[in-house]
């Protein structure tokens, strides 16, 4: 019987669809297992093909080349550790199972499907898979594992179930997506489950980002009784070799290092800059493009971009109007020179004439309004997108949830883009995040230290600059107000009743919901954004475009 066990816990970042890059970085991840001496090596959920796969896992073809991936898998993995790894399994019967598999001595030895399907937030998995059985342990060198997947470990049925058959150690393989304050509910749910069973558990979660998703990392190793063992680091990918030893009271893992973790303002702000710079990287793109007003909402989307890309693969363009003022041209160079991008200056008068000359015999007899207005951010996305068909680089639209939620932006104007990083980040945050990146930088940040966003650039009153004198406040209440609003009707769900009674004036309430509703046409083109929270809008927050409904209480 042995008394010792290693693992190699394997924090990565996979591709969705992917599968020989998916397959290449497991070969290595098991020979670096290998080199090391580990009884076992371990990826995260669904590794092989990345996730979250979405309606790809339902077609056939894709099924065959996951499988067939996996048995060479296996075959080059033969001489060494076993690997464990997340793949989908499809039973010959049309059933499709979110699947780890245990690859050792040249074929799948085990397989272990998931039974708790998550079917919130961004999880569709009840329609794409089946529920598996309770698998029982499995054994790697004489010792009993157990392998909760991800949700089912958030249960504990599948751990008690385990545990009373004997299990010795338990191993979470998660797809875990950030979302604000998330890594301290992990810890705390797992703290149940290892307090309720008596045993050790290892939580394995993926990194990097996919679409609107990030994959945090933050995996850690729990002993009987809760003590947290190892802490891996948020958000890089890392393999960590973690030692078990048999004790009188069972097994334990040896104590390692315990990486910092990053607190909510500095978890967001990677969070953004990672999901930025995985979707060009994994889209095939390395320059990026966006308008740079002056204001606070393009400033801090050109330090995520530069942070992400580097600054020189960042093109900021100015197009300036008539209403335009001489300080956001000042604050837009500002911007430019701190971050070390290029600047480029485009005048949208001649254009606008041109259009406003067309539409002329159109428009006769009537006021102009806000027809007028937006006209010109539509010209500034037609620029700015030849400017991206050009010369081959990616849109970045680069309105707030603030904005987004209430429709304070021109669609195929200012909305027009690829990828916008603040998609979920409120106004009021935009404040603080823009302040937390000038006092703070990090090794991952490619941008330059310091005050990269001009203390103007914060302080002055938000403006979109489409008429004379114009403040956002001209339009909405004050940001800390429409923010507050905004998180009760959006991420609480809460009533126009209770946020009354906690001393919002009703008219203001029942004026944000009107917008909210009108504008989910809008948001259904937007472009996608990093998800922070558990409301944010796509797959968290699904309202249909045509609504009748108000909140009358």
């Amino acid at each position: 019987m042995a008394d010792t066990f290693r693992l190699l816990m394997v924090q990565a970042n996979p591709r969705v669809g992917d599968l020989a890059a998916n397959a290449a970085k497991a070969r290595e991840a098991w020979a670096a297992g290998r080199e090391g001496g580990a009884d076992l090596v371990m990826l995260p959920e669904m590794f092989l093909t990345g996730y979250q796969t979405q309606d790809l896992i339902r077609r056939p073809a894709f099924l065959r080349d996951v499988a067939a991936t996996l048995q060479k898998l296996a075959a080059d993995c033969a001489d060494g550790p076993a690997l464990g790894i997340g793949a989908p399994e499809a039973d010959g019967e049309g059933g499709i199972y979110n699947a780890w598999h245990v690859l050792s001595g040249g074929r799948i030895e085990t397989v272990i499907r998931k039974h708790h399907l998550p079917n919130d937030e961004v999880f569709d998995e009840r329609r794409l898979f089946r529920s598996g059985m309770v698998s029982g342990p499995w054994v790697c060198k004489g010792i009993r594992l157990g392998t909760p997947i991800c949700e089912d470990a958030w249960h504990p049925d599948v751990i008690e179930t385990l545990a009373e058959t004997g299990a010795e150690i338990i191993l979470v393989p998660n797809g875990s997506p950030y979302q604000r304050g998330k890594l301290e509910v992990r810890q705390i749910v797992m703290v149940s489950r290892v307090v309720e069973s008596g045993l050790p558990l290892v939580y394995l979660n993926m990194t990097g980002g996919q679409d609107d998703q990030v994959y945090d990392g933050g995996s850690f190793v729990l002993n009987p009784g809760g003590r947290l063992a190892v802490q891996m680091a948020a958000f890089d990918d890392e393999m960590r070799f973690v030692d078990f030893r048999r004790t009188d009271d069972g097994w334990e893992a040896v104590p390692g290092p315990l990486a910092p973790q990053p607190d909510a303002w500095e978890a967001d702000y990677r969070a953004m800059v990672i999901g930025l710079g995985d979707y060009f990287r994994k889209s095939g793109f390395s320059r990026a493009i966006l308008g740079l007003s002056g204001g606070i909402d393009s400033a801090l989307v050109a330090a995520i971009a530069a942070d992400a890309l580097g600054p020189e693969n960042v093109d900021c363009v100015m197009l300036p109007s008539e209403y335009t003022s001489a300080h956001s041209l000042e604050d837009a160079e500002g911007v430019a020179r701190a971050l070390g991008t290029r600047l480029d200056t485009v005048a949208i008068d001649g254009p606008r004439a041109a259009i406003e000359a067309a539409l002329a015999p159109l428009f006769a007899g009537t006021k102009a309004d806000l027809t007028e207005e937006n006209i010109q951010s539509r010209i500034r996305g037609l620029l700015l997108m030849g400017l991206s068909n050009k010369f081959g680089a990616m849109l970045l639209t680069t309105g707030n949830k603030s904005e987004v939620a209430v429709g304070y932006c021109t669609i195929y104007g200012d909305m027009a883009g690829g990828y916008n990083p603040i998609k979920d980040l409120y106004k009021t945050r935009v404040f603080e995040t823009c302040r937390w990146r000038n006092a703070n930088h990090r090794p991952w940040m490619k941008a330059p230290a310091g005050e990269v966003i001009p203390v103007r650039v914060i302080d002055k009153p938000p403006s979109a600059e489409l008429r004379a004198d114009q403040k956002d406040e001209d339009s909405l209440p004050p940001y800390p107000v429409l923010d507050a609003i905004l998180e009760g009707l959006v991420d609480r769900e809460l009533s126009v009743a209770e946020l009354v009674a906690a001393g919002y004036e009703r008219e203001t309430v029942k004026r944000i919901e009107h917008l909210i509703a009108i504008s989910e046409w809008k948001r259904f083109q937007s472009a996608p954004g990093t998800r922070l929270t558990g409301r944010a809008f796509w797959l968290d927050r699904r309202y249909p475009i045509v609504n009748g409904w108000r909140d009358n209480l």
